[in-house]
């Protein structure tokens, strides 16, 4: 007999955590306002959601493996804006804070979604922002719904909790 695990995006009783930069604040801001909304209309109570503002998306591992690891939350939610023409080491943050966000979530059974924009233009970072392009904020916090249940059903490893 198969087992299937499917998670359903029902946000009732989770804790979640929105961690942004401050960097690109007119791109992050509407993304962490697309991931608030989107939490709320999934059943997510705003009382059982943190916000933790960072100077930029090279430091949104750090802050999300705290938040995953501290038992307060059941997922984190990374969202930042990482602009080719803004910044001369565009591949190393994009990479890292990427690298790093990935082992936030596998270093603590706690999903840890990437919600980072990475574009080569204002323009195109805005799109995907609430623009024509939807809103990946928003887009990450159904993720982190999801991913919070799967996680839930799944069989728990050695040293989980």
């Amino acid at each position: 007999m198969t087992t299937t695990y499917d998670g359903h995006l029902n946000g009732d009783g989770l804790r979640v955590a929105v961690v942004a930069g401050r960097f690109n604040s007119l791109v992050t801001d509407r993304l962490v306002d697309g991931a608030l909304d989107a939490l709320r209309r999934h059943g997510v109570d705003d009382a059982s959601v943190i916000v933790a503002r960072v100077p930029g998306a090279f430091e949104l591992p750090l802050a999300a493996a705290r938040l995953a690891s501290s038992g307060a939350v059941d997922a984190v939610v990374c969202l930042g804006a990482v602009i080719r023409g803004a910044t001369g080491h565009y591949e190393q943050v994009a990479g890292q804070c990427a690298a790093g966000i990935q082992r936030a979530q596998l270093d603590t059974g706690v999903p840890v979604i990437f919600g980072v924009l990475t574009t080569d233009t204002v323009e195109q970072a805005l799109d995907r922002a609430g623009g024509k392009a939807g809103n990946k904020g928003a887009e990450a916090a159904v993720s982190a719904i999801e991913m919070a249940d799967l996680v839930r059903q799944l069989p728990k490893g050695g040293g989980e909790r």
